[in-house]
């Protein structure tokens, strides 16, 4: 086992990369990027960072040269030929070869295109902009960039014991949260902490921990090189990029209408089982499930990952009873800023009537509130969304106004034709 507090002191991060691989990313990104191979490879996407957390002034914290440093280092990787081996033979899901021939020779010469980057008040503007294909792989890679720079720049002036008992407290942190989780019957939970981790050698300790601590009950993790190297499932189905570009892309209201379900009838030709998971509350999870087709009824499950977690679950169960579907034969997968207490409340509150599985992110993989000075480590609310499509806005919704964005006429529009009403704003705390 790596000992995180000495490598921080002996080497001051320099001999570690904060991406390793171009597989340091996660299982979804891969998914969604095959089937953007397939199906608009010729689409051109811009990308850009967004700080929702605007107190953390990054540009004040991190040294510009270092970010460039990093995120050119990126744009060095390719897959190796075991990383390779390991995408084309593995077992996804229950499928042999989930990725093509044609998607894995392409992703094979596959090098990140060029960044644009810029300081603003304070703050960093990272734009990425080409095919969405070769453009959207930088989503991940620039997160775990920016968090684990703001995460060395405080721990740069700590001293060797203090890091010693920094990661002693953290851990103890951790295995503390494990054993109230140990505690429940039949519980199955993910890491989905790569987008907003401390680091990369903290998340594999997280990994290996729930490895040890859970057993069974933990299923895997959504970051695709950890998972090779620790011969565990890779986890991950889909996310709110593929709608709000499909979105972007359309020519009328009609055709905005059904761009969320012409996504999944996408989806739908290429995948099964537990990877026909809808996330619907892009634009509204309530318009979505009323105007959804028959034949979406019939997927797996759904994941809950904005607004109330319970009053998105009740709603899918309700609208599975009235299409005539047992909701104790689907499986809801929450995700949106779980910690123990909301993992316990939503599991007792719905285990026996769905299927229950947790995605698991920042507060597995960056819990280090309160454990130094300023409360300089504690997790922000860090993306980086796609803002436009052929050159037309992207808008997103969600069940939280609070992260909602895109211009606001075009957020006006999308409210009409999704028929979205008063929403209630919760904080965005990750």
């Amino acid at each position: 086992m790596v000992d995180i507090a000495t490598r921080v002191w002996d080497h001051k991060w320099k001999i570690d990369p904060i991406v390793r691989s171009l597989i340091d990313t996660d299982f979804y990104k891969l998914l969604m990027c095959q089937s953007i191979f397939r199906n608009k490879p010729d689409t051109t996407v811009v990308f850009s960072l967004i700080n929702r957390s605007t107190k953390i002034r990054l540009a004040e914290l991190i040294d510009e040269g270092e970010l460039r440093e990093q995120l050119d280092h990126v744009r060095s990787l390719s897959l190796s030929r075991g990383e390779s081996t390991w995408l084309r033979g593995n077992t996804f899901y229950g499928k042999r070869q989930m990725f093509r021939p044609d998607f894995m020779e392409w992703f094979e010469g596959l090098r990140l295109p060029a960044y644009h980057l810029e300081k603003r008040d304070g703050q960093f503007e990272l734009t990425f902009e080409g095919r969405w294909p070769d453009v959207m792989l930088w989503e991940i890679p620039a997160l775990a960039v920016l968090m684990e720079l703001r995460s060395r720049a405080a721990l740069n002036s700590m001293g060797r014991f203090e890091l010693q008992v920094l990661y002693a407290r953290a851990m103890t942190r951790l295995w503390e949260k494990i054993e109230r989780l140990r505690k429940i019957d039949g519980l199955r939970i993910a890491d989905f902490g790569t987008r907003r981790r401390h680091g990369f050698l903290w998340q594999d300790w997280c990994v290996q921990a729930m490895q040890e601590g859970l057993g069974t009950k933990f299923t895997g993790t959504s970051n695709c090189k950890i998972a090779m190297m620790r011969d565990i499932e890779a986890i991950g189905t889909n996310a709110h990029e593929l709608p709000m570009v499909y979105s972007a892309l359309a020519d009328s209201d009609d055709e905005l209408r059904e761009a969320p379900y012409r996504v999944l009838a996408d989806w739908h030709e290429e995948h099964e089982g537990n990877l026909r998971i809808m996330l619907p509350d892009t634009y509204g999870t309530e318009g979505f499930l009323k105007n959804a087709p028959d034949w979406l009824a019939g997927w797996t499950g759904i994941r809950i990952d904005s607004g109330d977690p319970a009053k998105g679950a009740e709603t899918a169960i309700r609208w599975w009873k009235d299409r005539g579907e047992d909701p104790r034969t689907k499986l809801v997968i929450f995700s949106d800023g779980l910690d123990v207490e909301k993992i316990e409340e939503l599991y007792a509150q719905f285990n026996g009537r769905v299927k229950v599985s947790f995605g698991w992110g920042t507060m597995l993989t960056n819990d280090f509130r309160g454990l130094v000075p300023g409360d300089a480590l504690a997790p922000f609310s860090l993306v980086c969304k796609a803002l436009s499509a052929n050159g037309r806005p992207t808008v997103k919704l969600s069940d939280n106004p609070a992260k909602a964005m895109g211009p606001k006429a075009e957020i006006e529009r999308y409210k009409r034709v999704f028929g979205v009403g008063v929403q209630e704003a919760q904080e965005v705390l990750v």
